[in-house]
Order: C-alpha cells, then sequence, then structure tokens
C-alpha cells in the first residue's frame, strides 16, 4: 500500500517519527507540496495524509488508487469531503488533541496583556531596571483576573477546558452555548453573544467557522466592548473582520487583543492587525506543543490501522 504524506513539515519538524506509520505501507513524506506537484506525487497512492494541502474533486478524479485521505488536523475544509464520498474514499479527522495546549494559549495570551510580561522584560533588558531609584517599576497598566468576566464564544472541548482554567484564576465564567443550564457547572453561566461583548472583561473564540459565524466579531460588536476589555481568538482567523478590529485598537474602543490565527495565513504584510496598537499574535502555534504532535500523530496512525482493518474511525464524511 503505497502512503504519501504531502506537508508533513508541520507535525513533524523532525522531533517525531515516521516510523510506525512506514511500518503500515510504502511510505513517502514530503515537508510541503505545491498544488502544481500534488498529482505527480500523489499518483498510484491509495493513502494520502494531508494538513494543510488542498485536495480538490478535480485531483481525486485524477487519482483513480486513491482510498483513504487523513487530515492532520481537526478542521477539514482543506478537503472536498463530498466528492470524496460519492468516489467511496474515506475522510478522517484528528479530533480533541490540542485541547489542553490551546486552553493554556488562551491563557498565555491573557496573562501577556494583563500583566504586560513581555513589554517589563524587553525593558529590563534595556537596562532600565538597573537604572532604576525604586526597587521595582512598571509603566502600563496591571489586572488581575479574580472575579473578570470572561466570556466564552463556544464550549466544546476547548472551551469548556478554557471554563476550567479561568475557574481556578476565580474568574466569572460567562459563555455562548447550545448547552441548558442544567446541563452546564453552576460556576458556567449562560449569556447570548451581544451579552457577551457588552459585559464581559475578557472575551474568548472557540466557535467553529461557518457562514454564520464568519466576522461575528465586527464594528457593531467591538463597539458593544468596553474600554478596558480584551479580545482572545485561537479559533478561526475569519470569526474577525480584522479591519474593524484594528481600528478598535488604534482608537481606544477595547485595550488588547491577543490571537493565535488570522484570516489568511502565513498573513499578507498589510494586514491592519500587524500594525495595530496592542495587538499580541502568535504565529498559529497553540497546537503545536510537543505533547499535542504526539498524539497527533498517534491519532494519525490509529486512524490508517483502523482503516487497513476495515473499521474506519473518525469519519468525517459517512
Amino acid at each position: 500500500m503505497k502512503i504519501v504524506v504531502l506537508d508533513g513539515y508541520g507535525l513533524n519538524p523532525d522531533d517525531l517519527s515516521w516510523e510506525e506509520m512506514r511500518a503500515l505501507g510504502e511510505l513517502t513524506v514530503y515537508d510541503r507540496t505545491a498544488p502544481a506537484e500534488l498529482l505527480e506525487r500523489s499518483a498510484g497512492a491509495e493513502v494520502l495524509i494531508t494538513n494543510k494541502t488542498v485536495i480538490t474533486a478535480e485531483d481525486m478524479a485524477a487519482l483513480p488508487a486513491l482510498k483513504y485521505i487523513g487530515v492532520l488536523a481537526t478542521g477539514y475544509n482543506i478537503v472536498d469531503i463530498q466528492a470524496a464520498k460519492a468516489r467511496g474514499i474515506i475522510v478522517t479527522n484528528i479530533p480533541a488533541y490540542s485541547t489542553a495546549s490551546v486552553a493554556q494559549m488562551v491563557f498565555a495570551h491573557i496573562l501577556n496583556i494583563t500583566q504586560q510580561v513581555q513589554h517589563h522584560s524587553e525593558e529590563v533588558h534595556k537596562g532600565r531596571w538597573a537604572n532604576n531609584k525604586d526597587f521595582c517599576f512598571w509603566d502600563t497598566p496591571l489586572m488581575e483576573l479574580r472575579e473578570k468576566k470572561i466570556g466564552l464564544v463556544g464550549l466544546g472541548n476547548t472551551g469548556y477546558t478554557t471554563a476550567r482554567v479561568a475557574i481556578g484564576f476565580g474568574m466569572q465564567v460567562y459563555a455562548l452555548t447550545s448547552k441548558s443550564h442544567f446541563q452546564l457547572p453552576p460556576e458556567i453561566k449562560k449569556m447570548d453573544l451581544d451579552q457577551l461583548f457588552s459585559e464581559c472583561d475578557i472575551i474568548s473564540l472557540h466557535c467553529p467557522l461557518t457562514p454564520e459565524t464568519r466576522e461575528m466579531v465586527n464594528a457593531r460588536r467591538l463597539g458593544m466592548m468596553k474600554p478596558t476589555a480584551i479580545l482572545i481568538n485561537t479559533g478561526r482567523g475569519p470569526l474577525i473582520n480584522e479591519q474593524d478590529l484594528a481600528d478598535a485598537l488604534n482608537n481606544g474602543k477595547i485595550y488588547a487583543a491577543g490571537v493565535d490565527v488570522l484570516s489568511t495565513e502565513p498573513p499578507c504584510a498589510d494586514n491592519p492587525l500587524l500594525t495595530a496598537k496592542n495587538c499580541y499574535i502568535t504565529p498559529h502555534i497553540a497546537w503545536a506543543t510537543i505533547e499535542a504532535r504526539e498524539r497527533l500523530m498517534n491519532i494519525a496512525i490509529s486512524n490508517l490501522q483502523a482503516y487497513i482493518a476495515g473499521k474506519p474511525e473518525n469519519i468525517v464524511n459517512k
């Protein structure tokens, strides 16, 4: 069985091993695959493994041996799953592998913003503390999280894990969720979306990207937020209208934003958030802890083993 990994570098930049997958067939791993290279590299493959490389209906039509596509992520919009279903091609994903790591990144951004860790470390290394008259200094507002209101837009695995961390900090936790009051622990209260934006000190996005949620964070909702409010996005970049967020930050409508995702990745050089005031950006690394990537690799191998055994798991195009 021929197995081709189209873009393995994101998952494994040489700190993990492909050997368990190699034991399942004739494995070829490419760091990256351009669209023009896909058909040549995939010719004769029964199995394609992809992270961000798009596989279209036309690609599938040109690959008659293809029977299985394993997506190395939870989201699978890079694959035309309806075309795959029509051709009897199984498509699988990797669920819930990075929940703890993403929740950790939410609070990495929150703590960096509220304690201004990056800024004060940079000032110390410039010599400012060594030349200070007092035993300490700070030149930005510092905020305690206890009793602050955090609003979670979505309460799936990651949203719920983020809620538990927030509760540990003594925060008041509110969520937009389809769950009823009776399904929630007493520490988590339901709120509608506009109420979250108008009442909470911190908003964190944890919902999927759909036509309804695309650019849900726009000028109208940003205008509801407190001038001291913080917006966090570790979900999907297009949940936010980036120009509207940049305007809100630059005009002091909200205090700060921490984002791990952007509308296009890598971003265009003229993305307005790159120059926005108090906008802290990490390059889509919430998922990328060594522990999360090890889980991802193990689930990818398990998915492929289940397919070979005739009992496929984590199918997204049933």
